[in-house]
């Protein structure tokens, strides 16, 4: 569901808090017993941080809202944003993302890599206060984890790091020819000394 948005609210976004002054915004102006489920948003940005749109795309439980990659994507695709930001909302107050928060942030973050949208950040929001992802350093840790990457990607990945072996393997083999010094060669290849001393 689009959320519907005056022209002035539709600014460009510099941190965490200009987030949170506008999803506070949405979230006050529900009523007390749909305040009380857990919504989770969308907000679809332009290159220059712009927000293009607000998306509602689930509205739970007081504990849970149901997420799906492709809804969320679908709307960025249509819509041309080329970064996302995630939000929702705690009813209890307790910010703090649950193991299903992070969940749904790692997987969505693995398919907005495939898809070239990049998820910039994530906040857990409440009536007065809020918790952003990014600043709290857990967006940057959760882009790290291999538990949603495709198989694709890992046959890529796994492919790069064999060809920078070959490489250095290489580069160490003509080092150790012109009788370089086997530290400089392990400092400037990256292989161990053991490694070196075996080619």
């Amino acid at each position: 569901m689009n959320v519907r948005l005056k022209e002035e609210d539709k600014i460009k976004i510099i941190n965490s808090d200009d987030i949170f002054s506008i999803m506070q915004k949405i979230l006050l102006r529900e009523n007390k017993i749909r305040r009380d489920k857990e919504h989770f948003w969308i907000i679809g940005l332009a290159n220059n941080y712009r927000i293009l749109f607000i998306e509602l795309i689930s509205l739970g439980t007081v504990s849970m809202s149901v997420v799906h990659p492709m809804e969320v994507f679908s709307f960025a695709l249509q819509k041309r944003a080329v970064k996302l930001i995630l939000a929702h909302n705690h009813p209890s107050g307790d910010l703090m993302p649950s193991t299903d928060d992070k969940d749904v942030t790692n997987r969505l973050l693995q398919n907005s890599l495939f898809l070239e949208v990049p998820v910039i950040d994530h906040i857990i929001i409440s009536e007065t206060t809020y918790y952003s992802f990014t600043d709290s350093g857990l967006l940057e840790k959760l882009s790290r984890s291999k538990k949603y990457v495709t198989a694709y990607k890992q046959e890529e990945d796994r492919l790069k790091e064999i060809g920078k072996n070959e490489k250095a393997i290489e580069m160490a083999k003509a080092l150790k020819k012109k009788e370089i010094d086997i530290t400089i060669i392990a400092e400037t290849s990256g292989l161990s000394k053991a490694e070196i001393k075996k080619l």
